[in-house]
């Protein structure tokens, strides 16, 4: 496992060692936004080479190249290993025709085309304007089906979290109608009890002193007598004399 681990490395030093000499020995001859035959041509050979080396790692294989210090072999572990399941395996050889370089801003993007079993992917790779390699990705070409599903599993998740916070925001208000009946039972327990009322005095009845008044006591005496068909009033003494409120009927 280590001679293979490092025989794919001294591969992919030499690619890239080779791949800077020559496109810098070149450098001079490019032109603004033109790419050289020659340079074209190294390019395309350099990341083929490259890919095929990329993709015949191996678990071991990409987890050292993960600790790497490098960054561009930190990168192409990186984006090889977040790839390689949604692709499997490789399907034919790659095809120089259809590999195509670019040049803007100072630096060169190439993209190699490859075929696997499950899907198709591009690997782009940016060297600098002295050909050294900065980075790679690793571009998954989903088909329509794909893409139709990856939606569809997009919306219904879009419209689930819609729904559970409708849900949630409607129970939510629904408990504000018990807001007023708590805050009254809390006014209610925190006010003071009311004192009892005073009771009101009664009023003692206004005896009236008749003492003095001889002829109505006489008088009276004599109508109780008459009441009781007796002739005389010896039997009787009048105490007190009270004045009746009679209602008018």
């Amino acid at each position: 496992m280590r001679q293979f681990y490092k025989k794919i490395s001294s591969v992919c030093m030499a690619f890239l060692c080779v791949a800077a000499l020559l496109i810098g020995c070149t450098a001079t001859a490019w032109a603004a936004d033109e790419v050289d035959d020659s340079v074209k041509s190294q390019l395309v050979t350099t990341t083929k080479g490259l890919t095929d080396a990329i993709i015949a790692m191996s678990e071991d294989d990409i987890q050292g190249y993960l600790e790497s210090e490098d960054a561009f072999t930190q990168s192409a572990a990186s984006a090889w290993d977040g790839s390689r399941e949604e692709l499997g395996e490789k399907k034919g050889d790659i095809d120089e025709k259809d590999i195509t370089v670019e040049y803007s801003d100072d630096q060169y993007t190439v993209v190699v085309p490859v075929s696997f079993e499950k899907n198709k992917a591009n690997f782009t790779y940016v060297f600098d304007k002295s050909g050294t390699p900065t980075s790679l990705t690793v571009d998954v070409n989903y088909t329509l089906a794909q893409n139709m599903e990856k939606a569809a599993l997009n919306t219904l998740m879009g419209l689930g979290t819609v729904f559970v916070i409708l849900a949630f925001l409607i129970f939510v208000i629904s408990l504000f109608k018990y807001i007023p009946g708590l805050v009254e039972g809390k006014k209610k327990e925190s006010a003071p009890a009311p004192a009892p009322a005073a009771a009101a005095p009664v009023a003692e009845p206004v005896v009236e002193d008749v003492t003095d008044d001889g002829e109505l006591v006489a008088v009276i005496a004599a109508a109780i007598a008459a009441s009781e068909g007796k002739t005389s009033t010896d039997g009787f003494v009048v105490r007190s004399i009270r004045k009746i409120n009679r209602r008018k009927r």
